[in-house]
């Protein structure tokens, strides 16, 4: 299984990124997706999941409504839109998979700064 995520960066408050995750290594169309982040000296917590089928989406409250997640199955990427975004999501962001009860699967995490 690999992950790789990108489209990380400096961003002022109140603009707009697009994160992506190029997933291998397994059957992507066959598993939920989630985006995680980690900011500095906190837990890592799952921001946003999708389904397989891209249905059986959630999001974290902190970020409904800001936050869009997708994936393109014909790709075996899954995206993460965020919008308006505030100081507060600073973050290393990561995608991630569950394959089984036992394993799951870690991008390197991009970072995204927020900041004027």
């Amino acid at each position: 299984v690999h992950l790789v995520e990108s489209g990380g960066g400096l961003v002022q408050p109140g603009g707009s990124l697009r994160l992506s995750c190029a997933a291998s290594g397994f059957t992507f169309s066959s598993y939920a997706m989630s985006w995680y982040r980690q900011a500095p000296g906190k837990e890592r917590d799952v921001v946003a999941t999708i389904g397989s089928s891209g249905s059986g989406i959630n999001y974290a409250d902190s970020v409904k409504g800001r936050f869009t997640i997708s994936r393109d199955n014909a790709k075996n990427t899954v995206y993460l839109q965020i919008m308006s975004l505030k100081p507060e999501d600073t973050a290393v962001y990561y995608c991630s998979v569950r394959i089984d009860y036992f394993n799951r699967y870690w991008g390197q995490g991009t970072q995204v700064t927020v900041s004027s």
